[in-house]
This record gives structure tokens, C-alpha cells and sequence, in this order.
């Protein structure tokens, strides 16, 4: 038997190696206009309106999942922080962090599911970096990407906006992604096997935005879920949110897997997952758009904001109690995204 090929340590030198692992490996597969002269910035066209600008890293473990990859999930992921801003995701920068002895196999199923995911999306990845580290100081291979886009003229999204009575709305289950991590970490036996909902959702907020409804406020519940981002949402304003559980939508098999393991889904990450504020009058306008998608079948009201519990998100939970939506304390489930 062959062995495997691996990154050495040289392929971070800048040398020889490093350059024949662009060419052989990553220009393949990314290869466009803007990236193939490997220029130290890449020169972009003129891009009329406002710019939305992110950044994010991606340290995903295991490095494959059900439902994704790393490589996926940093794309998935950079184009869902653009569409949570309004934004229409263009350019894309990728860093990749390699540890010394990575397969190299592995790093090609990377890169060409990034490729694939970008190119699906309808992004560019205009330019990146590879640097290796020795044995040891990585876990196989962490990736960083930033991403560029435009937002609309007349789309204002800010967590100032929402005001008590607007209708708070879900596209669809949270926290699959952090769910279907843990039982892929932990080689969890469990029938049917649990997906991670990662997908880009910039169409699903190009659908929102263009129903002409009155949209507020928009997030990905990624790190800390849907918990963190209501949290996000009242903690400088003077008004609270109710969360009707009934209402919540869920799939039969995450929720038995998430009362075995004593799990709160709001807690735990979504990577396909919108929550958004807009106005009462035009939130069934919203929700109509959103189940045009497919990322957003499921969309529907989940609860509203409120003059009551200034500062703090509550669950009205189906049992006909109260709780408070607390931010999550600890990390349930690291090494996510």
C-alpha cells in the first residue's frame, strides 16, 4: 500500500513547495480572473453603493460532518454574515492554517468544496493565503475568510430598529448545526442520522428584502444561538421579546436527540438558520417570501417584541410557564464552526 501524502513543513516556506501546492492543489480549483496572477491584493472592479465587509475563522471540529466540511461551512458561513446585513455577497478572501503532515487529500476534498460551494453561491474567491504550522500547534487545518458585498439602497438593519409590537421570525429549526457537530464529535448512534443545516442563505434574505416588507433586523444564530442573538437584540434597548415554544419549528428527529442528551436547541448553533424583526403589518408578507425558498420552508412568526421584560428575552414555554432566554453560560458544544 501506498502511502499518503502530506503537507511538509516546507510547503509554508514561501519557497518552491509553497508555490507548486497554489498551482497544483488551489488554482485548479479557484481559479478566476481576479486570484490566477497570485498578486499580493487582488484589484477589483468598481463596485457602485455600500459595501458590507466581514471576517471570520473557521476551526470546525471534526473537519468533516454530516451535511458539511470545513471548507463548506467557511464559505456557507462568510456569505451568511454578508446576507444578515442586507448585503449581496460578491468577493471572497481564504486563508488556510495547514498543521505539518495533513493529508493531502484531505486538503484537496477542502479546497474543491470550497470551490463548489462558491461557485454555487455565485461568489468569487479573489485571493488567500496557506501557511503551515509544525505538528502539533493545529488540529489538521483551520481556514479565515472575509467577504465583500452590496447592500440595496433603502435596507436598514440595525438592532435599534425593532420596537414592541414588531413579529419576530424564524426560517426554520434552531441549533441542527451545533446538534449534528456533537453527535459527529462523538460518534453518536443515532437513527436517522443528524445533519448539519449548514447552506448559504443569501437568496433567502434577497427574498425578505425584496417583498418590500419593512425589515428591522436580521441575524444568523451561529455561536451561542438563538439565545445569544435575542439576548444581542435587547440588551441596549427598552424592550423585551417573547418566544412561544409551540411556535418554534423543529424536526422530530433533533428534538428527541436533544431531550436524550438534555440539550437546549436555543443555545446551540444553526448554520442555516435566519431569525429577523420587521413590522406586524408586514410580517405574513415576510414569512411568504421566505417559504419560496428552500432554505426557509419552514419560516414563521415565533414571537414578537414587547414593552414587558425590558432587557430580557423570554419563552413562554408549552407547559404555559415562563422562563428566561439567559445568555448561554459556558460552551455546550466548541469547535463548531
Amino acid at each position: 500500500m501506498t502511502a499518503a501524502r502530506t503537507i511538509s513543513i516546507e510547503a509554508g516556506s514561501g519557497g518552491r513547495a509553497g508555490r507548486d501546492l497554489v498551482e497544483e492543489l488551489i488554482l485548479p480549483r479557484l481559479n478566476n480572473r481576479f486570484l490566477l496572477p497570485l498578486p499580493d491584493a487582488a484589484v477589483l472592479d468598481p463596485i457602485p453603493g455600500r459595501l458590507a465587509f466581514t471576517t471570520d475563522s473557521f476551526v470546525v471540529s471534526p473537519l468533516f460532518f454530516p451535511g458539511g466540511d470545513i471548507g463548506k461551512l467557511a464559505v456557507c458561513g462568510t456569505i451568511n454574515d454578508l446576507a444578515a446585513a442586507g448585503a449581496r455577497p460578491l468577493y471572497l478572501s481564504c486563508a488556510l492554517i495547514i498543521e505539518e503532515g495533513l493529508e493531502t487529500a484531505i486538503l484537496e476534498k477542502v479546497v474543491s468544496s470550497i470551490a463548489r460551494t462558491a461557485k454555487r453561491a455565485g461568489v468569487l474567491v479573489v485571493t488567500g493565503d496557506t501557511k503551515v504550522v509544525e505538528r502539533g500547534a493545529a488540529d489538521g487545518l483551520y481556514l479565515n475568510t472575509a467577504g465583500i458585498g452590496t447592500v440595496p439602497a433603502g435596507v436598514n438593519l440595525s438592532p435599534a430598529r425593532p420596537r414592541p409590537g414588531d413579529a419576530v421570525i424564524l426560517s426554520g429549526p434552531p441549533g441542527e448545526h451545533g446538534l449534528a457537530i456533537l453527535a459527529a464529535r462523538e460518534k453518536l448512534s443515532v437513527s436517522p442520522q443528524l445533519k448539519s443545516d449548514c447552506r448559504p442563505l443569501h437568496s433567502l434574505a434577497a427574498a425578505m428584502i425584496a417583498s418590500g416588507a419593512d425589515l428591522k433586523f436580521i441575524r444568523d444564530p451561529t455561536r451561542g444561538g438563538l439565545a445569544a442573538v435575542l439576548n444581542e437584540l435587547v440588551g441596549p434597548a427598552k424592550f423585551g421579546v417573547e418566544i412561544e415554544e409551540k411556535l418554534i419549528p423543529r424536526r422530530g428527529k433533533f428534538r428527541a436527540a436533544l431531550e436524550i442528551l438534555g440539550l437546549d436547541p436555543l443555545a446551540l448553533a444553526g448554520e442555516g438558520l435566519l431569525c429577523a424583526v420587521a413590522s406586524p403589518a408586514d410580517a405574513g408578507r415576510v414569512v411568504a417570501a421566505m417559504r419560496k425558498d428552500p432554505a426557509g420552508k419552514m419560516a414563521r412568526v415565533v414571537g414578537r417584541v414587547t414593552g414587558d421584560h425590558r432587557g430580557r428575552a423570554v419563552l413562554k414555554t408549552e407547559a404555559g410557564g415562563e422562563r428566561i432566554i439567559d445568555w448561554p453560560a459556558g460552551d455546550p458544544v466548541p469547535r463548531i464552526c
